[in-house]
């Protein structure tokens, strides 16, 4: 399999949660006056295809830096789910491609296709994406696995913001990928993948380069 980009552009016009900041490019220097090009960004560490470290949601979790590189890479599953504004990722969900493809391995990565990232420029986007369930979240824990991400803006259902996927996921070490794009280009349900931020000192999360092999 050819490899597929899982990140979406940042730029000025991407959504962003409510609340967050909007993006800036601020041009800093140029080649007329400075002799090369440079801008200055302004973003939320949650903007676009992102990581959240655990201390997003926990004190004295993890926080983006802490996490050892290992995580960033390795097996990969897909787990298509097609699910639509406000539903809900069940156990059952997880359990049906159990039932097909044998039981979800220890210490792979799950990567869930919902198929919400049709909606990125609508504005129900961030408001009725659908999300894990708690129980799916802990079926996921009891499974060991090292990551899971979602083509969604949040890991949590968008009318729930007591985020309670977030805690429980956060709570046990497991890393959290949100926005991702183009899980419908990829064409095994099993891969490599390799997703890396930037190591900033002390962050709740980074925007990520997410790529599939």
């Amino acid at each position: 399999m050819k490899p597929v980009d899982l990140t979406l552009t940042i730029s000025e016009t991407i959504p962003t949660f409510p609340g967050s900041p909007e993006p800036q490019f601020i041009s800093w220097s140029t080649l007329k006056d400075d002799g090369y090009n440079m801008e200055l960004l302004f973003l939320s560490s949650h903007t676009g295809t992102h990581m959240d470290a655990p201390f997003h949601f926990v004190n004295g979790g993890a926080k983006i830096h802490e996490i050892p590189i290992g995580r960033f890479w390795g097996d990969g599953l897909l787990i298509r789910t097609g699910k639509e504004k406000n539903q809900t990722i069940t156990k059952r969900d997880l359990q049906a491609y159990e039932s097909e493809n044998g039981k979800i391995p220890a210490g792979c990565s799950v990567f869930i296709h919902t198929g919400w990232q049709k909606y990125l420029k609508k504005k129900n986007y961030f408001a009725e994406n659908p999300g894990l369930s708690e129980s799916a979240a802990k079926h996921l824990i009891s499974r060991e696995v090292n990551l899971v991400g979602i083509d969604s803006p949040s890991i949590d259902r968008g009318n729930n913001l007591q985020f309670p996927v977030h805690k429980t996921l956060s709570k046990n070490n497991l890393l959290i990928v949100e926005n991702l794009a183009n899980l419908d280009k990829i064409s095994k349900s099993r891969f490599n993948f390799i997703i890396m931020p930037l190591k900033l000192q002390g962050a709740t999360g980074s925007p990520v380069r997410a790529v599939v092999f």
